[in-house]
């Protein structure tokens, strides 16, 4: 069990974290131009950042273990979000030009767990489902799971081996765990997501990976803690809610609380902060979404939270 004093710091970061990015997407950040196409020639400089916002504020709504000011904020992030898409017509305009990527799919998900549905784009993924393009897509094993969780969260008609997806992930194959690098880290954490729903289902990782993370989990998060690189540090501490019982106590929590801004903004690593607002928005921005999400799951596995089903109703109402 998560001690009180963890969960206090752990509400306290996710709380200004999400009212840095409510602040940040008020003003005139995140918005697409009237004239933006949608082969999204730099996908990172709205999209894929609109697209972030959306997956922690759904989440925030889904657990329901926040106070009333954050779901208004996460709420809000989610309708601006919708409609920065064109509600959703973004989405089904650039997987029917590109229908082997899987961004809209996954992106949806989020919108869809909260009562935000477009049909056109349901029909269309239920259709190039049946495609062998869309099955021969060379992507990581993490990013399978990605789309197989997709898909549940939808409700669309898929019936994954679970089981051979995540064995055929870098976490699967128990590696020795020394040579984890940067990236392969990124891959565990995304692997653990994906499998749990962003630890709604902490059951469904398979027994060899949570006892191998109770093994390794602390020390790369050490490592990362060292080093300083904040963003992974959140996503290990995300990681460490969703496999069961926390296991790497206060440290985390207490050095992400110390790095964060008055402001709310969670830097994504050592390096000094932009003084520019909006490059300080791009360049952190992730880093402050990662600290939300760690948040809400910590609290909701520690309080358990409320059922996604009911908290969708909320959200909606």
């Amino acid at each position: 069990m998560t001690d009180t004093q963890t969960l206090t710091i752990a509400q306290q970061l996710g709380t200004r974290a999400l009212s840095w990015l409510h602040t940040s997407y008020q003003g005139s950040y995140g918005k697409f131009a009237d004239n933006s196409v949608i082969n999204l020639s730099e996908p990172d400089d709205i999209y894929k950042p609109l697209c972030e916002v959306a997956m922690a504020s759904s989440l925030v709504l889904r657990d329901g273990v926040a106070g009333p000011h954050d779901i208004h904020a996460a709420r809000d992030l989610l309708t601006t979000a919708w409609g920065q898409l064109r509600e959703g017509d973004m989405l089904y305009e650039r997987q029917l030009r590109y229908v082997t990527i899987t961004d809209p799919l996954e992106t949806y998900a989020h919108f869809a767990r909260l009562g935000h549905r477009h049909a056109a784009l349901e029909e269309l993924l239920e259709s190039l489902s049946r495609l062998r393009a869309v099955h021969a897509v060379e992507i990581q094993g993490s990013r399978h799971l990605a789309v197989a969780n997709a898909r549940r969260i939808i409700g669309l008609s898929h019936r994954p081996d679970w089981a051979a997806l995540a064995a055929r992930t870098w976490l699967g194959a128990l590696p020795e765990p020394w040579t984890v690098s940067w990236s392969t880290a990124y891959q565990v954490t995304h692997t653990v997501f994906h499998l749990t729903d962003w630890g709604a289902r902490p059951q469904d990782l398979p027994e060899p990976m949570r006892d191998y993370l109770h093994d390794w989990l602390p020390v790369w998060l050490d490592i990362w803690l060292e080093i300083g690189e904040w963003d992974l540090v959140g996503e290990l501490l995300i990681v460490d809610s969703c496999i069961g019982e926390p296991i790497t106590g206060r440290t985390g929590w207490e050095a992400l609380a110390s790095v964060q801004r008055a402001d709310g903004l969670v830097p994504r690593d050592n390096e000094p902060i932009e003084d520019d607002e909006e490059l300080a928005i791009r360049a952190h921005e992730h880093t402050a979404v990662v600290a939300v999400v760690a948040s809400t799951v910590a609290l909701s596995r520690a309080l358990g939270g409320a059922d996604g089903a009911e908290t969708a109703d909320i959200a909606a109402a």
